[in-house]
């Protein structure tokens, strides 16, 4: 049985050495989406099934892809039914036990992961907190896609103009169009490289405006969520809070915490911006983007994780005490970053 391995920088060969062997000795290999999939997950997981084109490849996810992400070429080759006869398993894109609740509650599947080699590919700086035995496969990177693709360049895998594109459209959605605090220069020369084997940066954002275009109704709803925003600690938390009603009204068209995170984010003196979605049994997920790095460090008191700049949780609580140990982990991170 593989046992959770953590590498430091320093054993970044050993990493790749160890994901290819895994990879080399499987046929039949499942990719697993967390069940909050998102433009880097998707486009990871339908580069390595391209890269992959040797293998028999089955694109999993314990939810629907939601319409405004199928810009994505490929998208609906992602199904719901899991593939418990593969070889291994490989989960892109999360680290975390909690994002990965509904996989794991799926008949067979937790037998499966913890009985099979299952390979970790992840760029978030949370360290892993996986139940199953696995191998971990990280970067500093920008998006899940950048670390596939540091892989397929050390592997020697040919890049199909296919799969540069889907690597390309990972980095994108990860960064805001590599505009984010955690894009590297490296970051940039990936870019180049995948542009240089037929990925436009155009043809990706053409698709994608097509697809994030908004009914009337989302735009009049856009203005309500940005009524609803309160704010905390001396204006420095935005926060705006989403009910399930709504959810299920709206998540299908475009996803309401998206709507208005970043202009939350742009409000003077607003240093984090908060959405917390609530849901009938008791679950709440919290989406974060700051300007300051503390996201991470944030949704980290919670048991989430992700980036300095972005990053998630999911608690089972009620919504006013989550609020107050939200306010205690935000005030407390921007104390930290502040000496």
């Amino acid at each position: 049985m593989i046992v959770c391995q953590l590498f430091a920088h320093a054993t970044i060969k050993q990493m790749y050495d160890e994901a290819k062997k895994l990879i080399s000795d499987a046929q039949k290999i499942v990719v697993i989406q967390a069940e909050n999939p998102d433009g880097d997950s998707l486009a990871s997981a339908l580069a390595l099934e391209d890269l992959l084109h040797d293998k028999e490849v089955t694109l999993y996810c314990p939810v629907e892809i939601p319409k405004y992400m199928r810009y994505i070429p490929g998208w609906d080759r992602v199904v719901g039914d899991f593939d418990t006869k593969a070889d291994l398993a490989i989960i892109v894109d999360t680290a975390a036990d909690v994002l990965l609740s509904k996989v794991l509650e799926t008949r067979g599947v937790r037998h499966f992961l913890e009985s099979h080699p299952v390979l970790v590919i992840d760029h978030h700086t949370t360290e892993s907190n996986l139940s199953f035995p696995h191998t971990m496969l990280s970067g500093d990177a920008i998006s899940t896609g950048e670390v596939i693709f540091n892989l397929a360049k050390d592997a020697g895998w040919s890049i199909s103009k296919d799969a540069a594109e889907l690597l390309l459209a990972s980095q994108l959605a990860d960064s805001l169009g590599l505009s984010t605090q955690g894009v590297t220069p490296d970051s940039y020369r990936i870019a180049a490289e995948l542009t240089e084997l037929g990925a436009h940066v155009s043809a990706i954002e053409e698709r994608r405006r097509e697809f994030m275009k908004k009914a009337p109704e989302i735009l009049k709803y856009k203005g309500e969520l940005l009524q609803r925003i309160e704010y905390y600690l001396d204006g420095k938390l935005a926060l705006v809070h989403i009910p399930f009603g709504e959810i299920e009204q709206y998540s299908d068209k475009y996803n309401p915490s998206v709507l208005v995170l970043d202009e939350m984010r742009l409000v003077d003196d607003v240093e984090v911006a908060i959405a917390i979605k609530t849901y009938p049994d008791g679950k709440l997920t919290g989406k974060l983007r700051s300007n300051k790095p503390v996201s991470e460090a944030i949704a980290g008191y919670f048991g989430g994780g992700g980036h300095q700049y972005a990053a998630g949780f999911r608690v089972y609580d009620n919504y006013e005490t989550t609020l107050q140990e939200l306010l205690v982990a935000t005030s407390r991170a921007l104390e930290d970053t502040s000496k």
